[in-house]
């Protein structure tokens, strides 16, 4: 349930005056726009992510986020002429809580479409309730796994193939041979593991090793033994918060980095360079769809608008936290409403979404790929320096080879 004691302040929630807020049960919001009661009504958009709970760094900027684009939208005279209302339902790191709080979207508040769920183990438990038994749209906005093709079911974050393609074969041009793969012990990390394998010993590397452990396991020392006996140069790591952080410092404090070693970690932005101290994970390189050090125009009057909105928030808006994905994931949806001419209905709304494209967006645009559910878009590999990240390449539109 929401911690009431964090709910946001009266100054955050009326923002720019666009609307107004109420509470509306345990662990709901509504923005709804003060010219709501138009006469076509409003578009409804729930979403559902993690405000509470051990990823609640990740759901709040994905929170953030949609009052940001929710906002700007209305201000400009919302959609086909009908204003977003936002539903905000707390799934709380947790995938019983938010199956139960996911239903009072759908049977309670009917909204047109939810945005949300940012672990695949959460978007597992969630679909069944928005898109089979609740006939209700939903768009899933992180980095993934790949393989979710189910009908009304849209993915606007990065796949593997979009993040492994070019990344891997960069890391083999930089001397990486030995690769390991220690994870966190759940659907992500495994099915990612198994693409990036085969990417590996296609460019000549090996993999050492292939582990997994306890989400919250916080004790390496093995694997970190392991990693230094075996001759391990490159760790592509998918271990996650709780347990990276201390399994970073035990990697440098072993002297991995020292001897040359490499870190890679396809799901670390601006957020997680925060996780260790700058010298712990000096020359980790990642491949995501956006970094704040973009200097492309468009992208740096983006977060420009963000900090505006936020100001001194702790809630960073990066890729890597679904925030990118759930701005490309409300305007895309904008262009499809647009093109039914303000019709919300599932059926002809997924018709338009999936030949939506948008030629702007953080990183650069976006479009669907019909039939495939998933988004080309732009990908950059970085690498982190002194506790920035500074870019290293750019590929324009992805393929991200699904479904």
């Amino acid at each position: 349930m929401r911690d009431e004691t964090k709910a946001p302040t009266r100054r955050q929630l009326l923002g720019a005056g666009l609307g107004t807020w109420a509470a509306v049960g345990t662990g709901s919001w509504v923005l709804r726009p003060s010219w709501a009661n138009a006469q076509t009504g409003p578009i409804k958009i729930g979403i559902a992510t993690d405000i509470t709970g051990a990823i609640a760094y990740a759901g709040n900027s994905c929170w953030q986020t949609a009052q940001m684009v929710a906002e700007e939208i209305n201000a400009a005279g919302g959609i086909a002429g009908r204003p977003i209302q936002l539903h905000l339902e707390d799934t709380a790191s947790n995938e019983t809580t938010a199956v139960a709080n996911v239903r009072r979207l759908i049977q309670r508040e009917r909204v047109d479409l939810v945005i949300g769920g940012i672990t695949s183990s959460m978007r597992q438990a969630i679909k069944d309730p928005i898109v089979t038994r609740g006939r209700t749209l939903y768009i899933y906005p992180q980095l993934y796994e790949g393989q979710e093709c189910t009908p009304f079911l849209f993915n606007t974050g990065p796949t593997p193939a979009q993040q492994c393609d070019e990344f891997i074969p960069w890391l083999v041009k930089q001397g990486a041979k030995r690769f390991c793969l220690p994870s966190a012990n759940y659907v992500w990390p495994r099915l990612l593991n198994r693409y990036a394998r085969k990417v590996i010993e296609a460019n000549g590397g090996e993999v050492v090793f292939e582990e997994y452990y306890p989400i919250d396991q916080i004790e390496y020392s093995s694997t970190v033994a392991r990693i230094m006996n075996d001759r391990v140069d490159c760790v592509f790591n998918t271990v996650i918060p709780p347990g990276v952080g201390p399994f970073f410092k035990q990697l440098h404090t072993a002297g991995f980095l020292g001897r040359g070693g490499r870190l890679a970690c396809v799901y670390y932005d601006e957020n997680m360079l925060n996780v260790n101290r700058p010298e712990e994970m000096e020359g980790l390189a990642t491949c995501l769809d956006y970094f704040q050090a973009l200097d492309d125009s468009f992208s740096k009057e983006l977060l420009a608008k963000y900090n505006a909105r936020w100001p001194g928030s702790q809630y960073r808006f990066v890729a890597g936290s679904a925030a990118t994905g759930v701005w490309r994931a409300m305007k895309l949806y904008e262009q499809a409403v647009i093109a039914t001419k303000g019709d919300t209905a599932r059926q002809t709304v997924a018709a338009a979404f999936d030949k939506a494209s948008i030629p702007n967006g953080p990183g650069g645009g976006a479009e669907m790929v019909p039939g495939k559910y998933h988004a080309k878009m732009n990908m950059y590999i970085a690498v982190a320096k002194a506790g920035n990240y500074q870019l290293q390449q750019r590929y324009e539109m992805v393929d991200p080879k699904e479904c």
